[in-house]
């Protein structure tokens, strides 16, 4: 009883330290000591905390390759050149604006994950939307869902996918192709309620954009096309996609130094390595939880088989849990009880945690970081109105796009 009320305190400890950040503190700060407290104390034996470890390293040397490439490709200025064209594109429309904005951010999120496009992609929307005096909000709220929902399509375009990916036993291939319609589906869906809700403020007339595009950065953008081939290739040769995203940051890096618009300080504070502290220190926790008692409670609450009634079951019980304890821990606790029920209660779980966030601003760590974004440029995010978006998103998205995977499964098979 002991090892499981300290575990339950050690999660609430790490997401508290998470989501409040007091005195701007990063997140390791607090995960770090408790998972050391939760080993020291025996809630975890060490060789299930090393076992944690061996699986997440692959994972967390991924994400450290894809932060770096993605903040050289901003320094490129690859996001410049996507803002650039998201004016000229929209001609004064904040109705087009929305519309790029969508296709842009959905890309983003697939190609970079979604840190690029909270982190880096946010900032542009926001001087964007200033510079043709379109009222920011639609643009903004829609950088925010699809850094969440956009994020189903690759097993690189989230860092819950990265977890899972390797415990559904697919090729890289093979998961593009098979979330590629509830990518699709639940992209539209969003799209959609999005045109009903900010109606309002997309109504009113935008100044088009005057100004020359800056040049199209095209050695970053084909490092992130060759990047991206490279997942597909090492893949089918049983490569993790930690080196492939490795290879592309080091073409850019050298480039980078090279032509001295880097240092290796930079790179080093770009692969936010307190961060990946975090991950780490947080599956330990999680492992702690599922270990005493989590575990059980899910695997009597998740139903067996793939059928549609089972998926939608799933998809629910993961878009439930990741508004109660965060869409990280959630999908480090499903996984060890989804991953015996075959390939579509696996991908119904990423369903419900990469979608399910969308309803609150503690559903993933991606919603906490762009919240402080928005801050940033001195936009209040609205609780309400936050919420309101939510409860009429992400239902029918989570629901439609889990049809999608079923109809993907039954037509092109686990």
């Amino acid at each position: 009883m002991f090892a499981a009320l300290l575990s339950v305190a050690a999660l609430v400890l790490v997401l508290g330290g998470a989501v409040l950040r007091p005195r701007g503190l990063p997140e390791a700060v607090f995960a770090v000591p408790a998972a050391a407290l939760v080993v020291a104390a025996g809630a975890v034996p060490l060789e299930h905390a090393r076992e944690e470890a061996e699986r997440l390293g692959p994972v967390i040397g991924f994400l450290a390759a894809v932060l770096v490439l993605a903040r050289l490709c901003a320094d490129e200025g690859l996001f410049r050149a996507c803002g650039a064209w998201m004016a000229r594109w929209s001609r004064g429309s904040p109705h087009r604006l929305l519309g790029a904005v969508f296709v842009l951010a959905s890309s983003v999120t697939a190609a970079l994950s979604l840190d690029a496009t909270v982190v880096l992609l946010t900032p542009v929307v926001f001087a964007t939307a200033a510079r043709m005096g379109a009222p920011p909000a639609p643009h903004v709220y829609a950088s925010a869902h699809l850094s969440n929902t956009a994020s189903l399509l690759l097993p690189v375009s989230n860092l819950t996918n990265l977890l899972a990916f390797a415990a559904t036993g697919l090729t890289f291939t093979r998961f593009a192709v098979l979330m590629a319609a509830p990518w699709l589906v639940a992209i539209a869906l969003e799209y959609a309620v999005f045109r009903r809700f900010f109606a309002a403020e997309l109504a009113g007339p935008a100044a088009p954009e005057e100004e020359p595009p800056p040049p199209m950065p095209l050695f970053a953008l084909a490092t992130v096309a060759a990047t991206l081939a490279g997942f597909a290739v090492a893949s089918a040769a049983g490569v993790e996609p930690a080196w492939v995203a490795a290879a592309g940051a080091l073409v850019l890096a050298v480039r980078a130094l090279a032509h001295r618009t880097t240092t290796p300080r930079a790179l080093l504070a770009s692969a936010a390595v307190p961060f990946l502290l975090f991950v780490l220190a947080l599956g330990i926790v999680v492992r702690a939880v599922v270990d005493h008692g989590l575990g059980d409670l899910l695997e009597a609450l998740l139903p067996a088989g793939d059928s549609l009634p089972a998926l939608l079951a799933t998809a629910g019980i993961a878009a439930l849990l990741a508004n109660v304890i965060n869409n990280l821990p959630a999908v480090l606790a499903l996984i060890p009880v989804a991953a015996p029920l075959g390939t579509g209660p696996l991908l119904a779980v990423l369903l419900g945690v990469n979608i399910g966030p969308n309803l609150s601003y503690a559903g993933s760590l991606a919603t906490l970081l762009w919240r402080r974004v928005a801050h940033q440029h001195g936009y209040e995010v609205g609780l309400g109105r936050f919420t309101g978006l939510g409860l009429l998103t992400t239902p029918l998205a989570l629901a439609a796009a889990t049809c999608a995977l079923w109809a993907a499964l039954r037509t092109i098979g686990p």
